[in-house]
């Protein structure tokens, strides 16, 4: 191709937006797939024909360029609008790539803590710190999900890493759950009620208001299994590239922080209208 021709075949790529914000700070406006294909076209035949129109220099190229942009400056929101498309595209793709290669890890650990319907159509995973506010806040939206939802199975996992406060309370609230006389929820709840910052005080206070026995969780708390039990959910968040609480993973979204009741129940939805959180066509 000679340079004449490579010099169109630029200029055509920046005004289709082919090269990229790379080439030209503020990003070229697209022209449309006939436009791009008559001007190859007319390049192509011009090659054949041993001629070529008359040569375009660097100033030429930019100031047309620079015309094109300021004719439709809105163009710069329009590849902005489509690069965050792109962007969330990719994210989610590789969101939903790492919760497959660690399925039995979020869904199957023996440690898991499960609330709702055991055999629920769809499972909710919340990974939380009982010093985490936006925790605390986020649970009446938990409570309301499984009291309206009969379908709805949830899978707790405790996730403590705001302070050596939250790791003892973790340990604690490991050992009620191993405890089927004991109900976890209601523990739970009370824990998170607590005022002021949690710690293994405040957890085992909570722990024997339910019944407990305070003596035997105070010596059982720092077993191999309970420290194991922590373990594997450090382990399954750094996989995840999870670093905070609340964390819920819906089918194959990773969902960071206290997005609210609402978005919770759209997504739960999702699931059920087309097996994704994000659906072509949201579930009404």
């Amino acid at each position: 191709m000679s340079r004449l021709s490579f010099g169109l075949v630029l200029l055509v790529g920046i005004l289709a937006g082919g090269l990229g914000v790379s080439l030209i700070d503020r990003g070229p406006a697209p022209l449309s797939d006939t436009d791009v294909r008559g001007i190859i076209g007319e390049m192509i035949a011009a090659d054949k024909a041993g001629t070529a129109p008359p040569e375009l220099d660097r100033t030429e190229v930019t100031a047309l360029v620079e015309d094109y942009l300021m004719s439709d400056p809105a163009i710069l929101d329009r590849m902005s609008a489509k690069l965050a498309v792109a962007k969330k595209s990719a994210q989610r793709k590789a969101q939903a790539e790492l919760i497959a290669a660690n399925h039995a890890a979020i869904y199957d650990d023996a440690g898991n803590v499960i609330l709702g319907n055991p055999d629920g159509d769809v499972t909710l995973v919340e990974m939380f710190d009982y010093n985490c506010g936006y925790c605390r806040s986020a649970l009446p939206d938990l409570a309301t999900l499984m009291a309206e939802d009969p379908g709805l199975k949830v899978v707790l996992k405790e996730f403590p890493i705001l302070s050596e406060g939250s790791i003892d309370a973790a340990k604690v609230a490991v050992l009620v759950a191993e405890d089927a006389g004991l109900d976890y929820w209601a523990f739970h709840q009370k824990l998170f009620a607590t005022r002021g910052q949690v710690d293994a005080g405040a957890a085992l206070t909570a722990a024997e208001a339910i019944g407990g026995n305070r003596v035997t969780m105070m010596i059982d708390m720092n077993s191999p299994r309970i420290n194991d039990t922590l373990q594997k959910s450090y382990k399954l968040a750094d996989a995840l590239n999870i670093s905070g609480t609340p964390t819920y993973i819906i089918g194959d979204e990773l969902i960071p922080g206290a997005v609210g009741l609402d978005a919770l129940r759209g997504k739960i939805a999702n699931m059920r209208a087309c097996g994704s959180t994000v659906c072509d066509t949201p579930a009404g």
